[in-house]
């Protein structure tokens, strides 16, 4: 029972980092520059 838990907190501690690393990848990474700017398009 033990053993379950500890993999069950290994498997969603690593779909964290990965959802992580592939947030920054597209916030940061070579295509952000294809991002917009909402805010930036409504600017009075």
């Amino acid at each position: 029972m033990e053993s379950t838990a500890f993999f069950f907190a290994i498997f969603v501690w690593c779909l964290l980092i990965s959802i992580t690393g592939y947030s920054l990848y597209v916030g940061f990474g070579p295509g952000s520059k294809d991002l917009r700017d909402p805010f930036e398009e409504h600017e009075d």
